[in-house]
Formats: structure tokens, sequence, C-alpha cells
């Protein structure tokens, strides 16, 4: 089969396109259930750890590199971002031993989800071709190479994020409470009663509203982060698709499409630059909400 039989074989349309890119990197073929946690997004993991030991060594290199003087550029702006951050950190979380921990750990989440959101500014299909060729050199059928860049853009992976601002909000309602304090207020409150039979009826209500509110918090916190950056990746693979018509077509058409995705590509990367850093920022306020939240009792 020659070269551009295959390539004709092979040639997506944009329903196949948009899927492939949609499909990830998983340690199995194909998932045989909905939820089913022996499958692993690959890609997803892989690029978040790349993101976060960026992040770790930029804010690391700027700490080296501190001087009493007169800084840098990078040494300001990362000096900058470390004051915005402590600031938010005092008005929110008033405990100052906590603060020591809470104020770093919402300092590395800003950095990170920054950093893992920009990855969608990268081309669509830059290093998922790259992928592909990898995969090939191997071996194997380049078209079935699965490459998700943005790990924000996966749900496991913000909920991931989310679940571990629970399990901090936990941990802090039990060392600021008490085990046994904390476990009463599950049981008493929002709901306060007066007297014992108004607290024994109150018990499940009050719990049943602490759960939700628990789990409520968590899965929006994640959702936010999720949908945003999924629905601007999907927006970048709709503006690709223009880009392809050129490659179908040398018709006045074809060169039109491929000129308004060059103009709407580069305007929505401008804009999404300020979701990139809106959704870094909120999911760090958050997580110092809730931690503020976890040191006050209801």
């Amino acid at each position: 089969m020659s070269a551009e039989a295959h390539a004709a074989e092979h040639a997506l349309t944009a329903p196949e396109y948009i899927g492939h890119h949609l499909r990830h990197l998983q340690n199995k073929s194909e998932a045989q259930a909905i939820v089913d946690w022996s499958y692993i997004n690959i890609d997803s993991v892989f690029w978040s750890v790349v993101m976060g030991a960026l992040g770790v060594f930029l804010l690391w290199k700027a700490a080296s590199k501190a001087t009493s003087g007169v800084p840098g550029r990078f040494q300001a702006f990362v000096e900058l971002l470390v004051e915005l951050v402590d600031t938010q950190a005092k008005g929110i979380v008033h405990n100052a031993t906590s603060r020591k921990a809470v104020a770093p750990a919402a300092l590395t989440v800003f950095v990170w989800i920054f950093f893992m959101n920009a990855m969608d500014l990268l081309p669509v299909d830059l290093l998922p071709r790259i992928w592909e060729g990898v995969y090939a050199a191997a071996g194997h059928d380049p078209h079935h190479a699965y490459m998700r860049v943005v790990p924000t853009a996966d749900l496991s992976i913000t909920l991931g994020m989310s679940i571990s601002v629970l399990l901090i909000c936990l941990y802090y309602n039990m060392k600021i409470k008490g085990v046994g304090g904390w476990i009463k207020e599950l049981f008493t409150a929002p709901f306060h009663a007066h007297g014992p039979v108004g607290t024994i009826l109150l018990l499940i209500p009050n719990f049943f509203l602490n759960l939700v509110e628990f789990g409520a918090k968590t899965i929006s916190h994640g959702m936010r982060l999720w949908g945003n950056m999924y629905a601007g990746e999907l927006v970048f693979m709709l503006i690709a698709l223009l880009g392809a018509a050129v490659g179908t077509t040398l018709s006045a058409g074809g060169a039109g499409l491929w000129l308004l995705h060059i103009l709407a590509g580069s305007a929505w990367a401008i804009f999404h630059i300020l979701i990139i850093a809106l959704q870094a920022f909120i999911f760090m306020m958050l997580t110092l909400v809730y931690i503020g939240q976890a040191h006050e009792g209801h």
C-alpha cells in the first residue's frame, strides 16, 4: 500500500479527530467499566508530575538566588507572588502556626495548577505528533498513540487535588478542635438544639448535612477547575480543525479558514492566559477558605 493510500485510509473526520485527542494514554487498552481503579491515565500523571517538578525547581531557583539587595526581575516576580499568597492566607487563616504550612501549600497549589493549565497554550498537535512518531518508531500503529497534555482537563487529576485539600481540612479540624470536639461538631452543628431530646433528634440531620457539605465542597472544587480547562481544550481543538482545511483543499475558502484558524487561535490563546491564571487563583483561594473554615466552629 502506498503512503498516500495509507494516509487516506487513516484520515480522520472532525469527530474522530476530536475523539482521538480526548483519549488518554492508559495502562490498559480498553476500559471495561465506567469506574475501574486499575486504569491509570498515564499521560495526565506524567505531565502533572513534570509540571509539579518544574514549579518546585523555579521556586527553589528563586529562593537560592535571593539577595538582600535590588532583586532581579525573576526574584521580584516570585517575591510578589509569595507576598500575594501570604496576604491572602493571613486574611483567611488566622492561626499563625497553621499558616507556616498552609501558605506554602497554597503557593505550591497556585504555581502547580498554573503550569498544568499553561500546557493548553501549546499547539494541539505538537506533543501528540511527537508521541505518534515515538510510537511508530517502536513498531506500533501511530493512530493508536493517545496523548493528552493538559492534566487539569482530566477530572481524575482535579478531583485528586480537591480530595487532598479535603484531607488537609479534616486534619486541621481534628488538630484545632480535637478528635472528640470535631466528632461532636459533626452531630451537633449546624442545627443547635436545647435539651437532650432535641439534640438526639438532630444527630442524624446534622451528620448528614456535614457529610453533604464536605462532599459538595470537594466535588465542586475539583469540577470547577476541570470544567473550565476541559472547555478550553475543546475550543483549541475546534480551532485546530479550521487549520486542517488548507490541507484538504487549496481553494480560497480553505485558505480563508486557515487564516481564520490563525486569528481565532491567537485571540483565544491570549484570552485563555487570563483563564489559566484565574482558575489557578480560584483553586488556591478556595483551598485557603476551606482550611480557614476548618479552624472555625459552627
